[in-house]
């Protein structure tokens, strides 16, 4: 385990819950990186509990959406855990702010052996969410995890695809390879100057001509509603060259394969939404496993409504599917 200094104080985006206990856990993944979550659990909680593991957005940190998720969760009587992925926020890995498909796979089931073993849980009865693009990485690690009893994703975004084909896939080959040649050299120098070079976050300030989708993340991430110092959208972004993984990794290739439940939340008017329409229907297409898969769609919800917008986020329906899946 690797030595990581973590903020002892709340300094969420959301107001600290009195119905839960909260603190700091630490754990191991698989590649040796430490990873550090924030446990929620119900102050009036008895015996073996449910769990659910969180992260996301993409490029966040448990500090924002996550976090609030867990809470929520907890207060419903769930055990939770919002964590950070590798290379990001509290957790160790380096370079820092670097992203994988493999990795941060691997980090959801990092958080599911930690669940398992933690004497208030019931094994039996663990989930994860993922939000935005953390909901796709949350589907491939449902394909993979047979520990896993349900899974919720929100507001998803498939990263793979996003990486390869661009915004409403408008990224065909030869704008790839001009994408990946560019990236390549980039490496180089990377390799020169000894450090990785960083991609900017949200956009700052705000151009008047920026498409909506850029204006809904600056809306969250720019302002007192969102921000926060260590999350990498909220201030430098990833490195450059984090990008290079995700394009030559197809996820989501087995979740057609996923036996356990999924519910895939989006908002009509999110930008996004076909990420969570397509990743629905490839999912239960020629799938023996349809019965236990639901898509909802939020009317009028645009993406980031469903980071934090409490009165959209339909937690009574997550609330409901989980304990009903979780068994």
């Amino acid at each position: 385990m690797e030595e990581l200094k973590v903020t002892k104080v709340w300094d969420k985006t959301f107001k600290k819950s009195e119905k839960v206990s909260h603190k700091k856990v630490q754990f191991a993944n698989r590649f040796g990186i430490t990873l550090v979550a924030d446990m929620y659990k119900p102050k009036k909680a008895n015996g073996l509990l449910p769990a659910i593991a969180v992260c996301g957005p993409f490029g966040a940190v448990k500090e924002q959406a996550s976090g609030l998720y867990a809470q929520t969760m907890a207060e419903n009587g769930f055990l939770t855990i919002a964590f950070d992925p590798s290379f990001t926020g509290e957790s160790g890995g380096q370079p820092r702010f670097v992203a994988s498909p493999d990795i941060n796979t691997e980090d959801f089931q990092a958080a599911v052996d930690f669940l398992s073993v933690q004497k208030d849980v019931n094994k039996e009865k663990i989930g994860i969410i993922g939000i935005c693009g953390w909901g796709g990485m949350a589907l491939n690690t449902a394909a993979i995890d047979t520990r896993i009893k349900a899974t919720v994703v929100s507001t998803m975004y498939d990263m793979s695809r996003v990486n390869a084909y661009g915004y409403f896939d408008s990224v065909d080959e030869n704008g790839r390879y001009e994408m990946k040649k560019a990236l390549n050299e980039q490496r180089i120098k990377d390799f020169e100057s000894g450090k990785y070079e960083l991609a900017g976050g949200v956009v700052d300030p705000l151009p008047k001509d920026a498409p909506f989708y850029v204006k809904d993340y600056y809306d969250y991430y720019k302002t007192k509603r969102g921000y926060h110092k260590r999350s990498l959208n909220s201030n430098g972004g990833w490195n450059k060259t984090s990008a290079l993984s995700f394009i030559n990794t197809k996820s989501l290739s087995y979740s057609n394969e996923i036996r356990s439940a999924v519910l895939i939340i989006h908002g009509e008017k999110a930008h996004s939404c076909y990420f969570g329409k397509d990743a629905y229907a490839n999912m239960i297409k020629n799938s023996k496993y349809k019965k236990n898969k639901e898509l909802l769609i939020i009317p009028n919800a645009v993406h980031t409504d469903l980071y934090d917008r409490v009165k959209i986020i339909p937690f009574k329906k997550i609330v409901e599917f989980f304990n009903k899946n979780l068994k």
